[in-house]
């Protein structure tokens, strides 16, 4: 009888705790009217265990649940617009002008300059009576334009007789024959295009030299804008080390152009540059190494020496294919001066022949080639990015006559 009440009063108990923990479990309903969600109790902790007791016999063992923990999604994370990283564009890669279409640009620049040249002559052929003292003028018009004295007798003469034999009085034949006279003394007959041959697994190498404020970093990055132009793969080496801005201006040509630059700690040896660009060029296959180097004054020995060396270390990675010398249009006999010592220290193959516009001074090209027995290869006549043309003796001629 006793054993019988106790069964009873447990099975009450385990009732209520049952009723207990259905209730707690209890999700939560939707409130007709408003929608509202409506709590019936609070639910459990997380995490909370419930212990069962199943009595179907006597001595049951316990059964222990263990309820879900619920799964409850983190806010998403708001970074403030102070806090944004910048997206920095990358630099757009200018398309430089083909050869060809820069190169009539150039004549009509030239053309439209303070022509002394082309006045010199229409003042010539308009003259009523031509005697003596206006030979002389023209001929001096022609010193004055950097022709040289020798270039500038021999065609006076040449015109003179021209005109006496022939008897050429109108403007336009006379203007023709002088066309050819300064064609031929330009030289046609000269091979003006880089050298840009080179062995398999090497770069073609152009070394560019001449002295400070000629333009010669400057001619480096328009002459990879035109190597870019013609579909060759370029890379610059930045060997000018002792002018701090020259390694910073050549490394911006490049990044405008699509060229990468070699360039090394500020002071460098000038000689382990150029040799590591070429060797960066070797193992990157590029079509043409350019090397910039330092501006030497032609009157101090010890630049000049390490110009020399220069050229000798970048040999032992390949052969040098070009030495351009860069001068500046407007510095005439000074301007030869420099050539004659620059070719003692290096093998000059060719000339750049800088701020060309508004000089008037075209002549120069005879008195430099003359002088070094090589071409000149390129002009410049301004400051643009695509101001710098090959040379051509016709165009060149026409422009100077104003045509």
């Amino acid at each position: 009888m006793l054993l019988a009440v106790a069964v009873a009063a447990i099975s009450i108990a385990v009732s209520k705790r049952r009723a207990v923990a259905r209730a707690a479990r209890a999700p939560e309903v939707e409130a007709p009217a408003t929608g509202e969600l409506v709590e019936t109790e609070a639910p459990p902790e997380v995490g909370a265990v419930e212990a069962e007791i199943v009595e179907d016999e006597p001595g049951a063992t316990a059964v222990v649940d263990q309820a879900p923990a619920p799964t409850v999604e983190a806010p998403p994370t708001v970074v403030p617009d102070h806090e944004l990283p910048v997206i920095t564009p990358e630099r757009e890669i200018e398309r430089p002008e083909a050869p060809a279409t820069r190169l009539v640009r150039l004549r009509r620049r030239l053309a439209s300059s303070n022509n002394a040249l082309a006045r010199a002559l229409a003042d010539l052929l308009s003259s009523d009576r031509i005697d003596e003292d206006t030979w002389e003028d023209f001929e001096t018009t022609l010193i004055t334009s950097d022709l040289g004295v020798g270039p500038a007798t021999e065609l006076v003469e040449a015109l003179r007789q021209k005109l006496r034999v022939e008897g050429i009085s109108d403007p336009a034949q006379a203007k023709s024959f002088l066309r050819a006279e300064l064609i031929n003394l330009v030289n046609p007959q000269l091979n003006r295009g880089l050298n840009l041959s080179h062995a398999p697994g090497q770069p073609a190498v152009i070394l560019v030299v001449g002295v400070n404020g000629t333009g010669k970093t400057t001619t480096v990055g328009k002459l990879g804008r035109m190597l870019i132009a013609e579909d060759r793969t370029v890379l610059f080496g930045a060997a000018d080390t002792f002018r701090a801005a020259a390694v910073e201006q050549l490394t911006t040509w490049g990044e405008r152009v699509g060229v990468e630059t070699v360039r090394g700690a500020e002071g460098a040896d000038p000689a382990s540059v150029a040799f590591n660009a070429v060797e960066q060029g070797i193992q990157g296959e590029v079509d043409v190494v350019v090397v910039d180097t330092a501006g030497r004054l032609h009157t101090k020995v010890g630049l000049m020496d390490e110009l020399g060396k220069v050229k000798r270390v970048i040999e032992k990675k390949a052969p040098v294919s070009e030495v351009l010398l860069v001068i500046d249009a407007t510095t005439g006999q000074n301007g030869l001066t420099q050539a004659r010592i620059f070719a003692e220290v290096v093998d000059i193959t060719g000339i750049v022949l800088t701020k060309l516009d508004g000089s008037a001074k075209g002549g120069i090209v005879v008195q430099v080639q003359r002088e070094l027995g090589v071409p000149v290869k390129f002009i410049g006549l301004g400051e643009g990015a695509d101001d710098l043309a090959p040379f051509d003796p016709a165009q060149f001629v026409d422009g100077l006559l104003g045509d």
